[in-house]
């Protein structure tokens, strides 16, 4: 049970995110009639993570995302035994929010949409998509630390609404470039799904590296050691 509660709460968080944001991005289609655009994409991802993470921050520390478990393993806050659960776990998460939402949406959104899959735009290199998904997820990182680790931070007691508003505003940034994925697991759903594996390495490897970046700078340099 040790184990498995902590692993249950990354499932229905990453579920939380995943659900909301592909099927905000399903409605935003002709055959749905959603007219929210990419703002209301953002705000899904957005107030899906933070109510995810007051939910179930204080049962597993809110991960959801297996960069961020990543994050956390390179500097010695969660040991990789349990990364791995952590990690199966939010991948389990990600695609059965993915099946979900392709059973109760329209056949034709969702291949409009490659099931809300976060893909690059049609001019983005290789460098854009991996430089793009790197700073998003560095931001993103930077954030958990500053406002979920830092007791400086969370002291200012904003720690799911900051986390949020991030992954928010890193849509609003960068959405059109890469589709700000953020997350291997919110990839991957959609993707396996799909069987739909274009793309797919860089969305793994620009946001743990990102992550990881984010975690060892914040935690070397810019948290308080007493």
């Amino acid at each position: 049970m040790r184990t498995f509660r902590p692993c249950l709460a990354e499932f229905l968080g990453t579920f939380y995110l995943c659900f909301a944001g592909i099927a905000a991005i399903l409605c935003n289609t002709p055959e749905v009639g959603g007219m929210s655009g990419l703002l209301g994409i953002a705000l899904a991802h957005g107030l899906a993570l933070s109510i995810a993470v007051n939910a179930f921050g204080g049962i597993s520390g809110a991960h959801f995302n297996p960069a961020v478990t990543a994050g956390f393993v390179v500097t010695g806050r969660i040991n990789p035994g349990l990364a791995g659960c952590y990690v199966g776990a939010q991948l389990l998460g990600a695609t059965t929010a993915a099946g979900f939402c392709r059973v109760i949406f329209p056949a034709a959104s969702v291949s409009a949409t490659h099931l809300g899959l976060p893909l690059p735009a049609p001019w983005a290199s290789t460098g854009v998509i991996l430089l793009t998904e790197f700073i998003l997820t560095f931001l993103l990182m930077t954030s958990i630390f500053g406002t979920a680790v830092d007791e400086r931070g969370k002291a200012v007691k904003i720690g799911a609404f900051g986390i949020g508003l991030t992954v928010a505003f890193d849509i609003l940034a960068g959405g059109a470039v890469t589709g700000a994925s953020m997350n291997p697991a919110r990839s991957f759903g959609p993707a396996v799904e799909l069987m739909f594996w274009d793309f797919h390495w860089m969305y793994w490897v620009a946001p743990i590296a990102g992550a990881c970046c984010a975690a060892l700078l914040y935690e070397n340099v810019l948290l308080k050691k007493d």
